[in-house]
């Protein structure tokens, strides 16, 4: 699977306006992980090691093809301008020879008058001559450039093969998950789910604070396992999915709402996975937020993920850093209806969003305390 990516890093190597940038070191990054998750993969041996493993091997994808679509997107930025200049220039060659050829055509004594004698025609030698240069200099860099256009049209037509085939591994590795997900067992529980509290708190609750105040009271057996530091990853902790931020905490959306968390628009059926080792408190439907999982990393801070559209974990269960807690709605990008997620807003398919929020002591944070942000996904 990282031959897919190892490619498309060589041939975006081979342009400086694009080796240059992001898009290749993201994907050289892409392509390290996958090939860690292969081996760890190859060397699990228990279903949780497999689930994990597979986890990692699509969140590497995912990045990875994430930055083959900014490239393929700059590169074909860079034909459009090239191919515009190309014509451009190509019509004022055009006259230029059109010129020449309506000097040359006329017999060689009659080019050596000029009306103003012999002078004269040594003036209009020497601008015709020093035209020659200037024509060999521009046909030197028209060549140049429509070479570089070659190049380009085909690092594209690989790309996109490259691509799709990248998204079809993408696709099977999520099927290879979800059956793993399903053969790995039960998770470490602590605590047993009230299926008759939890529908009472749905139907009761009209608020996100009144269904987080809630939450203790679907809890059954509870242990008293030591909470999870979690205050001291703060402002560490990475993104649960793959994405661009889209809104900021405190920011309206379209129809004027404004919430205290933020919005990551993502890739259809993006795998979102557990920030920090925690414990689930709820997995559901919740209010407007559509899909929801709601994780516990110690006693009292609540972190939402509302926006999924398949749910991974259950109240109860103790989930790692990493494990996976379902996947994003929509379907899979495709060559043809690519999702950008980038911020260039050039995807032909509008992307998922997930929503999270954070609350400490029932109190809602700004997630940015919380997440790296700084870089996107």
């Amino acid at each position: 699977m990282p031959a897919v990516l190892r490619g498309l890093v060589v041939a975006f190597c081979l342009f400086p306006f694009v080796g240059a940038a992001d898009p290749v070191s993201e994907a050289r990054a892409a392509m390290a992980r996958l090939e860690a998750a292969s081996d760890a993969l190859d060397a699990a041996g228990s279903g949780r090691e497999r689930v994990r493993a597979l986890t990692e091997t699509i969140r590497a994808f995912e990045d990875g093809l994430a930055a083959v679509r900014t490239g393929l997107r700059a590169a074909t930025s860079r034909e459009q301008a090239l191919g515009s200049d190309l014509r451009r220039r190509d019509s004022e060659i055009a006259a230029l020879l059109v010129t020449l050829r309506g000097v040359s055509a006329g017999p060689s004594p009659v080019l050596l008058l000029h009306p103003e004698g012999p002078a004269g025609s040594v003036r209009a030698g020497m601008v015709l001559s020093g035209l020659v240069p200037e024509l060999n200099a521009r046909a030197l860099a028209l060549r140049e450039d429509f070479g570089e256009l070659q190049r380009l049209q085909s690092l594209q037509a690989d790309a996109e093969l490259r691509l799709q085939e990248g998204l079809n591994d993408l696709q099977a590795a999520r099927t290879q998950l979800s059956q793993a997900i399903a053969d790995r067992g039960d998770l470490p529980r602590r605590f047993t789910n009230d299926p008759v509290r939890e529908a009472i708190l749905i139907a009761s609750a009209d608020t996100l604070d009144s269904f987080a105040r809630g939450l203790e009271r679907i809890a059954v057996d509870e242990t008293d396992d030591a909470p999870l530091p979690a205050v001291a990853q703060k402002g560490d902790l990475p993104l649960p999915v793959g994405g661009t931020i889209t809104r900021r905490a405190g920011e309206p959306d379209a129809a004027g709402v404004v919430r205290p968390g933020i919005i990551i628009a993502a890739a259809g059926q993006a795998v979102v996975t557990a920030p920090v080792p925690a414990t689930v408190r709820y997995a559901g439907p919740l209010l407007d937020f559509g899909n929801a999982v709601i994780i516990e990393p110690q006693s009292d801070v609540l972190i939402v993920l509302a926006g999924l559209e398949t749910l991974y974990g259950s109240a109860g269960e103790v989930v790692a850093a990493g494990d996976p807690l379902g996947l994003m709605g929509g379907t899979p990008a495709t060559g043809e209806t690519e999702v950008s997620t980038d911020g260039d807003d050039t995807g032909a398919q509008p992307p998922e969003t997930l929503y999270i929020e954070v609350r400490q002591n029932n109190t809602p944070e700004d997630p940015s305390l919380w997440f790296r942000t700084d870089k996107d996904g």
